[in-house]
């Protein structure tokens, strides 16, 4: 890792190589929402119908966006707090609000990494702890709560979360997961120790081998039976759904969340690079290679769903010919899963009384494609689930859970250099205090925080943490982001520093996007969202075993006080960029008032010697 001069007396380090630093950038836009929400969006809006309005938000809200910070971040080399302070005083709290958001964002993230070292130990056991329910407390028999649900729901809601009824019930702390929580972190603290000096040397690891592990679940996948089934569900457009609005707001703040702006990590990426770099190039590098990225895993991941949803169909049919076999007394073999129709219409015509007392189940392979999940429930449910048919699955399980593992982690890298690089800027720490201590001063009090994950009801904290933080705050800083670099800063001014720094001035689409588009877009954006959000009390999703439609998840609203914590996290990243305007006006206005105070005539306490 090099150093540089920063125009001035203090040095910055820069990055070892280009590489090294697109990976980095690279690996902070991929993240797990590429692997789990992409494809769950392609699914439920309409399949290939979908990458319309994503394709629309990337190039019109995405990439100008994503240029616009890796320019001003090359070009000021600074951290956020730095850009928006030199920019002006007046929008110091737009870079304390990133700082926030990147810190809150990573006390969740990071446990879901904890539960993806969790299934990653647990992933060398033959069979696999989630294919087979355990033995009750008295070794009679099976645990009931899992033989009413599924080995694998079970192994995720009790074993791995024992997770609680509720939200209000806030259970004890796990200590299991409290140990894959600081095993998290520690490897977190490692690949940081020496800033982007060991992170860049990590990123080489922690970038490509989701794209090696994805190549190979690729060849895998498309090998199984029912894959086709799955790529045909995924990407069969749906033209109707483009209709519905809701669409084209999740496909916005799907491609804005997706390529990490507005969290400071980028910018703070961005200011170790030579002042004279083609930053264009790289943000269309970065954002292309995320949205393929995205398109890329959504192949395997449905290939593989299909494979499970087929498995599942396959299934029912049997369990159906066994009841027809028995019931008819047909001979073995004659009722087969290719015969089964021409079988069950024959018998339902000749006898429909008695068919239609067997209660046979009713089969249907798109009801098994449509069982969608995203998130956590793709991860360490559905595809869990469909690991276990596969051949020689914990090899599966393992390369799955290492890939999840690099992609969080990269992820990471972004999420605590947005926190570290402002506490530099600001210069909170004394210089005496080497940066090695700083890091663990920041993951230390982050494992402290994220303890309250770990508790019972910690699984639902995560989804209020993920549902909330990164909603209405990055928009809102994303929106004044551009105002301060294109209405304050100047257009003009901005252009010149393009022109500097890559040989040519920005084009006319980036300059109408910049100015227009964008800004409207994001607008538009934000207050769709609030009003989505404000017409409906919030709820969420409880397992209970003692719920009578059990193992069907009971929905209730969030209770007052989690309510206005929901607030909280959604006001109070933000707070600081009226609080700081406000403080700095206030302090315009003491300055100017005190300086048509000063007497003409006194020197400013100069006295000359008589």
């Amino acid at each position: 890792m090099g150093q540089t001069k920063d125009s001035g007396s203090e040095e910055r380090p820069k990055w070892d190589n280009k590489a090294q630093y697109l990976l980095t950038c690279i690996g902070f836009a991929v993240g797990l929402g590429n692997v789990w929400r992409f494809p769950y969006l392609c699914q439920i809006y309409g399949g290939g119908a979908f990458l319309i309005p994503y394709l629309i938000a990337l190039v019109f809200e995405g990439l100008p966006l994503l240029y616009l910070e890796l320019a001003i971040g090359q070009r000021l080399r600074m951290g956020s707090i730095g850009v928006w302070n030199s920019i002006t005083p007046l929008l110091g709290g737009l870079g304390i609000a990133s700082s926030i958001v990147s810190f809150l964002v990573s006390i969740f993230y990071n446990t879901i990494l904890a539960w993806v070292l969790w299934y990653f130990f647990h992933s060398f056991q033959n069979p696999l702890p989630w294919s087979q329910c355990p033995l009750n407390d008295n070794l009679t028999g099976y645990n009931v709560e899992c033989e009413k649900s599924t080995p694998v729901n079970y192994f995720w809601y009790r074993e791995t979360l024992n997770i609680t009824p509720d939200i209000e019930t806030s259970g004890s702390l796990q200590w299991w997961m409290v140990i894959c929580l600081a095993s998290a972190w520690c490897v977190v603290y490692i690949c940081f120790i020496k800033g982007i000096e060991s992170m860049g040397k990590a990123v080489y690891v922690t970038a490509t081998f989701p794209y090696l592990v994805l190549t190979i679940f690729l060849i895998r996948a498309i090998t199984l039976p029912g894959a086709t089934d799955g790529l045909v569900y995924l990407f069969t457009p749906d033209w109707e759904t483009l209709k519905n609005p809701q669409v084209w707001l999740d496909a916005a703040t799907q491609i804005f969340f997706s390529l990490s702006v507005a969290f400071g990590g980028l910018i703070a990426f961005s200011s170790y690079n030579a002042e004279r770099n083609n930053c264009e190039r790289d943000a269309l590098l970065v954002g292309i290679i995320n949205s393929a990225t995205s398109l890329y895993a959504s192949i395997p991941i449905f290939s593989i769903l299909g494979f499970k949803a087929t498995t599942g169909y396959n299934a029912c049919l049997k369990e159906n010919i066994m009841s027809l076999t028995n019931y008819f007394e047909i001979s073995d073999q004659n009722i087969t899963v290719e015969n089964y129709k021409q079988w069950f219409d024959h018998l339902n015509e000749t006898f429909p009384d008695k068919v239609f007392s067997l209660n046979l189940r009713e089969c249907d392979l798109q009801t098994f494609l449509d069982q969608s999940a995203s998130g956590t429930g793709l991860a360490f449910v559905v595809f869990t689930e469909a690991v276990i048919e596969m051949p020689g699955s914990q090899v599966w399980a393992i390369l799955f859970f290492v890939m999840l593992f690099s992609l969080g982690l990269s992820s990471m890298f972004g999420n605590i250099e947005g926190v570290l690089t402002p506490i530099n800027d600001l210069k909170l720490v004394p210089k005496c205090i080497p940066n090695e201590l700083v890091t663990a001063i920041l993951c230390l009090i982050s494992f402290l925080v994220a303890l309250v994950f770990t508790l019972g009801s910690g699984n639902y904290w995560v989804e209020v943490f993920n549902s909330y933080v990164g909603s209405v705050p990055l928009l809102i800083i994303a929106f004044f982001e551009i105002i301060a670099v294109i209405y304050i800063r100047g257009m003009k001014t901005f252009s010149e520093d393009i022109y500097f720094m890559t040989g040519r001035r920005p084009n006319i689409f980036w300059k109408a996007c910049w100015m227009v588009i964008s800004p409207v877009m994001l607008l538009v954006v934000l207050v769709a969202y609030v009003i989505i959000q404000a017409q409906t009390h919030p709820t969420y999703h409880t397992w209970n075993p003692d719920y009578e439609r059990f193992p069907q998840t009971q929905v209730k609203p969030y209770p007052d006080w989690v309510f206005a914590i929901i607030l909280l996290l959604c006001v109070v990243p933000v707070i600081s960029i009226p609080l700081v305007a406000f403080y700095k006006l206030i302090c315009r206005v003491r300055n100017s008032s005190s300086r048509a105070n000063l007497n003409p005539y006194c020197n400013g306490g100069f006295q000359a010697d008589t």
